[in-house]
């Protein structure tokens, strides 16, 4: 089986199920789930938007580690261990019993997310050639956004109510991310020409690692991309729900929008990675992504009624799909390829951690001022990645300087 021409497809689907549900359900579950939370803890909008968001603080130093350890031992080893104690730091949400306490869990299951992440960026990078590498990517983020929409729809309006409250919901994500733990014993490391060291080796010191990746340019503009995206994108999902309900709409129908959010994600993700591939230089693509997160935050401050349902369908098209993408340039950037491939994206994504940590505080407490005010902010940050993305300089990828291998 694992000699299979077609066994890096079920990798891939592996990969993407872990996403799904070792990271994308049980995060995106606190979103709808917050009504009852902050009920229960007594917790005021300003510390829902820093519970949302401190779970990046960590993943900014985490992420600068994991990479580089991944480049050291290899993605599977790693990925094994942090699908477990992600399970255990999930699940432990659920015995919070005060702010402090759901704020530390919050924290170290946001120190472990980067490993499964960053984890998966890298197996896509040696199981797949330059001309797939968008797709493998946008498998993943494919995944991603089905855990998210299913924890969007699911949460609170099925399972909470199933399983008698919120408490229980974190168990349950718990328990299920634990499970994958199983196939992943069984899977293997890499294609064998890497494990034969004829295309990428293991074994790259982790300083040798990080000291390189830190001194590409395009690294770090493509990170300061993904810092306004994400920072975008983290803030509005948090909040869109709250604010819906803020407006007099109903909580299913705030939720509703959510799930519709990652549903037309879900559904556009592989179309945009395939057309990249198809385009070979992926910035063009990407900047005009980029551009439609800034106009819907733009939109979303002054948007009501029927074309709410609108703005939150634009921007769904392009969220997981815009991540793919971005992705793939940064593995596809000169001087990075498989070999640094963990290094790489996890110094990115440390960058994007940044963000991830500051734009639900920061929004949540412009909304004291004005509800629609943190939406403007949101797509201010957004044009902070777009206008980094234009000075990215990406040639046309070159396979065999990069994979060393056709598959």
């Amino acid at each position: 089986m694992k000699n299979h021409p077609n066994y890096k497809w079920y990798i891939l689907i592996l990969t993407a199920l872990t996403g799904a549900f070792a990271i994308a359900a049980p995060f995106m579950s606190m979103s709808v789930l917050f009504g009852e939370i902050s009920a229960e803890l007594q917790l005021d909008l300003g510390q829902v938007g820093l519970i949302w968001g401190i779970g990046s603080l960590p993943g900014f130093f985490s992420s600068l580690l994991v990479g580089a350890v991944i480049d050291r031992f290899g993605p599977k080893r790693v990925i094994l261990w942090a699908i477990l104690l992600l399970a255990m730091a999930g699940a432990a949400r659920g015995l919070a019993g005060s702010f402090p306490f759901l704020l530390g869990a919050v924290l170290v299951f946001g120190m472990l997310a980067p490993a499964i992440s960053t984890s998966s960026f890298k197996i896509c990078s040696l199981w797949f050639p330059s001309r797939q590498l968008g797709l493998a990517n946008g498998v993943f983020a494919m995944g991603m956004a089905l855990g998210f929409f299913l924890s969007a729809l699911l949460s609170a309006n099925v399972l909470s109510v199933w399983l008698g409250g919120w408490r229980q919901v974190m168990f349950f994500y718990g328990g299920v991310a634990a499970l994958l733990c199983i196939p992943w014993i069984f899977a293997a490391s890499a294609p064998k020409a890497s494990e034969s060291g004829t295309s990428v080796a293991f074994n790259i010191p982790m300083r040798q690692a990080l000291s390189h990746v830190v001194r590409l340019r395009n690294v770090w503009l493509l990170g300061i991309t993904l810092m306004g995206m994400s920072g975008c994108m983290q803030g509005l999902t948090g909040y869109l729900p709250t604010y819906l309900r803020s407006v007099g709409w109903p909580g299913t129908q705030a939720d509703g929008a959510l799930s519709l959010f990652h549903a037309m994600s879900m559904g556009f993700v592989l179309p945009f990675a395939m057309l990249s591939d198809r385009l070979k230089v992926r910035k063009p693509l990407l900047v005009v992504m980029v551009a439609v997160h800034v106009l819907g935050g733009g939109l979303l401050s002054v948007a009501n009624g029927p074309l709410v349902w609108g703005v939150v369908m634009l921007m769904g098209l392009v969220r997981d799909g815009s991540m793919a993408v971005v992705t793939a340039m940064i593995i596809e950037s000169p001087g990075v390829g498989p070999v640094y491939a963990g290094s790489a994206t996890g110094f990115s994504f440390s960058l994007l951690a940044i963000a991830n940590l500051l734009s639900p505080s920061l929004g949540n407490r412009l909304a004291e001022s004005a509800p629609a005010l943190p939406f403007v902010f949101w797509a201010g940050l957004a044009g902070m990645g777009l206008l980094a993305l234009l000075f990215v300089n990406q040639p046309q990828p070159k396979p065999e300087l990069l994979y060393g291998q056709s598959r």
